[in-house]
């Protein structure tokens, strides 16, 4: 079982961004990447169950606001005017092997590589249809 550990994701920019443990609660593990302004920190949540019919299920949800200052009668305070998210879920059969969990991670690692797959990059980046 993995220990939860800072993790560290790369902007589209080429920035990277670190997301530290923030806490573990009912089986969810939350990391944040503090912004110095909690609203405005990217959130990521992983956790694994079990289902009725055996399948192992690992679910990775991604939380990224956008913030800007917003002032009134004087007083700026930031406010969320709205966030982006990405939902991941991995279901395996309860005797699917190892090799054939890493085999999905990585179809799914190149596949949302946008600069391998202009296919995906134009669904997600530039929200177009499929033709």
């Amino acid at each position: 079982m993995p220990q939860l550990a800072p993790i560290t994701l790369t902007k589209g920019d080429g920035t990277a961004v670190e997301f530290k443990p923030k806490n573990i609660s009912a089986g969810v593990a939350r990391l944040n990447a503090p912004t110095g302004v909690p609203i405005a920190d990217p959130t990521l949540t992983m956790s694994t169950s079990q289902t009725a019919g055996g399948r192992t299920k690992v679910t990775f949800k991604l939380a990224v606001p956008v913030v800007q200052d917003n002032v009134v009668s004087g007083v700026s305070r930031p406010a969320v005017v709205r966030t982006a998210y990405a939902d991941l879920v991995f279901s395996f059969d309860g005797s699917s092997t190892a090799s054939e969990r890493a085999n999905i991670l990585s179809f799914v690692s190149y596949m949302t590589a946008k600069d391998i797959q202009p296919l995906v990059g134009g669904l997600v980046i530039n929200n177009e249809g499929v033709y």
